[in-house]
């Protein structure tokens, strides 16, 4: 088994997650790419370094067995995860008569119940590990906007994570929610005017809370663009 770490990373076809993999593989880490977007993944796997670097695994993170599978995958690769990033997730438009019930669902499913699905996956691992947990969290979920179901996923996830740091307290697993702000990804459609964080703005963030020593535990990172005021 080698000696590099292991980095797995939900949500990491597009956006935030392929940024933090890219960030990662580019400082010696192994990546390990989870998402429903297949031929997305196999490019970045590819772009990373190949099966000896970085392993796509095709996974709807709403299902437990497929999460199951994505951290075996991970352990017959590599032999072991010493990072887990639950990034997978998606918004919905402002406003309780907005979208429909099924896209509430679909949303509601991705960024709060497969977020604890990824914790309960990768947890063993990680204490193995003494390991380091994140989640992607938002701005939204400090402070909802009016009409967000989004936002109260989001204040989930915040729960979330103290939720699992207190958990895995006195186990030398490290947790940190990552609450960033508009971002320029596909997620906004209609951001706030002016420069925005891109999505590499966001992965130096994970990269420094991962980066700290194992005595230095960034509970949270709190990131918006400097025009934002929300």
């Amino acid at each position: 088994m080698s000696d590099d770490r292991v980095v797995l990373i939900t949500g990491a076809s597009s956006g935030i997650g392929a940024a933090t993999a890219r960030r990662a593989a580019a400082g010696g880490d192994r990546v390990v790419l989870a998402a429903r977007s297949t031929e997305k993944l196999a490019e970045l796997a590819a772009e990373l370094g190949g099966p000896e670097r970085a392993l796509a695994v095709t996974c709807d993170v709403t299902e437990w067995e497929e999460q199951q599978a994505l951290v075996a995958a991970a352990l017959d690769a590599f032999g072991r995860i010493d990072v887990a990033f639950a990034n997978a997730g998606f918004g919905a438009s402002r406003g309780f008569q907005e979208e429909t019930p099924g896209h509430w669902r679909a949303m509601v499913l991705t960024n709060v119940y497969a977020a604890a699905l990824t914790v309960r996956a990768t947890m063993d691992e990680l204490k193995a590990r003494r390991g380091h947990l994140l989640l992607t969290g938002s701005v939204a979920g400090r402070k909802v906007p009016p009409g967000s179901l989004y936002g109260a996923t989001k204040w989930a996830v915040t729960a979330m994570a103290e939720a699992a740091r207190q958990e895995l307290d006195g186990t030398g697993v490290r947790v940190t929610l990552i609450s960033p702000g508009t971002v320029e990804t596909p997620f906004y459609d209609e951001p706030v005017g002016g420069e925005q964080l891109t999505a590499d703005d966001v992965a130096r963030s994970v990269m420094f809370a991962i980066d700290q020593p194992p005595h230095i535990d960034v509970n949270e990172i709190l990131i918006r663009p400097t025009v934002q005021g929300f």
